[in-house]
């Protein structure tokens, strides 16, 4: 099988392309997300995962569909950006051996410790990892979907 394009560089190109494959993955991996957090979620912690109240918290926002939009923003652009320019460099430079799907769920559980220490705790005053309560596992199981399918959505898009 040949050699995918960039599979030897540690960054994708700075190209149109790269920008629609990082939204095309964070559309993929947005969707996925959405059907755990408010789909299945609630059957097992009696609610839907609210990203946006987060969002509201740390920025002090009264409007919801400001902090939809924002969280959106964030999935769908930021999010697989992060996935092309940092988290699969830096496993390429220290982990070459994983397989993408191992890199994606990392890529999920980095997600998830910024979500939930960095940006509920540090910014929202929060608990850390909203002290270990049912729905934080079930942030991480949505993180580690979200990962899995970005990276596997990139793979399909630079094969």
């Amino acid at each position: 099988m040949p050699a995918r394009a960039g599979a030897n560089t540690l960054f994708p190109p700075l190209i149109v392309s790269t920008l629609a494959t990082a939204v095309i993955a964070g559309i993929a991996a947005d969707i996925a997300w959405e059907i755990w957090a408010r789909g299945i979620t609630p059957f097992w912690v009696g609610g839907p995962l609210e990203p946006a109240a987060l969002v509201q918290g740390v920025f002090g926002l009264s409007s919801r569909f400001a902090a939809e939009l924002i969280h959106l923003f964030v999935g769908v652009v930021a999010y697989p950006l992060g996935y092309l320019f940092i988290a699969r460099p830096l496993a390429r430079s220290v982990t070459p051996f994983l397989p993408w799907w191992i890199v994606g769920l990392g890529f999920g559980v980095g997600l998830w410790v910024f979500a939930l220490y960095v940006m509920a705790h540090f910014f929202a005053g929060q608990p850390p990892f909203l002290g270990f309560i049912p729905l934080t596992w079930a942030s991480l199981v949505g993180h580690l979907i979200f990962g899995v399918v970005c990276a596997a959505t990139v793979r399909w898009r630079e094969a």
